[in-house]
């Protein structure tokens, strides 16, 4: 695995969702906050996005914006006043709407792919806490075609309902997904991740230690790892990281140890083989001081623990 990866398949629960939608004339549409990310591609014509707290965003043809944090927005066919905001449809009911003939003799019609993705934050990397509240990406510049195939291929599918959508939709969704993230870190000129996953030595011990958390690493090995002595790896991940290599490898340990918990029934000792802990109270002593409650509690749901360390 890598970072992005690992980011992502630490918070994902669920199945995605995605509509596609065609609308004309006036319109105007609210998503209130939720858990999650959302996002929406313009496919053909233009129009509005405004996001709660923040300015209004143009979006034209090829368009795609991500909400990695769920934030609340409106999207409407023009900039809309705070009336017509007040007053807009909730997009779940707006988007199940049929077609009408007034709808379709106004003006040029907006197509558009919209989507959520259901987070458990508590799991947070903090590679997506970076992310900012909207990530916009044009696509009247001609870039990112892998992020042009996706848009593709998902409008197929929502289109034609053909066999094997059901396996197909949820996939084309992650790949997505996975293609904003990784356009943004590509592109950002301000975030500390970005850097860290451009640096030579930082993402080689990253990737070292995210290919095999479980491993009996030491600093001397992963400084081996990343071709550069101790001090130079310690200086550099620290810096760009944000905690010692050392720390930031117990962090993640326990972080895959949650998910673990959440998403399968392994036993605890085999959690913590797989997490890198020779037993699992010693597993249970590290998870309890990271996240306040035992594994037990925690794969129960008696305890919502939030990771100390995102």
């Amino acid at each position: 695995m890598d970072v992005v990866s690992d980011a992502i398949s630490a918070v994902r629960v669920g199945r995605p969702s995605s509509d596609r939608v065609r609308v004309s004339g006036r319109w105007c549409a609210r998503l209130a906050p939720y858990e999650g990310a959302g996002f929406h591609i313009v496919l053909r014509g233009s129009c509005w996005l405004l996001p709660d707290g923040g300015e209004p965003v143009a979006l034209g043809a090829g368009d795609a914006v991500l909400l990695p944090h769920g934030t609340g927005h409106v999207i409407a066919d023009a900039p809309a006043d705070a009336e017509t905001v007040a007053g807009a449809v909730p997009f779940e009911r707006w988007a199940l709407r049929p077609r009408s003939p007034e709808n379709t003799s106004h003006a040029r019609e907006v197509e558009m792919l919209c989507g959520k993705y259901r987070l458990d934050r508590s799991h947070a990397h903090p590679l997506l806490t970076e992310l900012p509240s909207l990530v916009h990406l044009p696509g009247h510049d001609g870039a990112r075609p892998e992020l042009r195939a996706a848009v593709g291929l998902l409008a197929g599918e929502l289109d034609g309902r053909l066999p094997g959508a059901s396996l197909a939709l949820p996939s084309l969704l992650d790949l997505l997904f996975v293609y904003m993230i990784r356009s943004w870190a590509a592109e950002s000129t301000t975030g500390a991740w970005p850097a860290a996953l451009g640096d030579p030595v930082a993402a080689a011990a990253l990737r070292a230690l995210h290919s095999d958390p479980a491993a009996p690493w030491t600093i001397d090995r992963l400084a081996a790892e990343a071709g550069v002595s101790r001090p130079t790896l310690a200086r550099r991940f620290t810096a760009l990281v944000g905690r010692p290599p050392m720390a930031y490898l117990t962090w993640w340990r326990l972080t895959r140890a949650a998910v673990l918990l959440r998403d399968t029934e392994a036993p605890l000792a085999a959690v913590a083989r797989r997490v890198g802990y020779a037993s699992p109270y010693a597993l249970s002593h590290a998870f309890r001081r990271e996240f306040g409650t035992t594994p037990g509690r925690y794969r129960s749901g008696a305890v919502s623990p939030s990771a100390s360390g995102s």
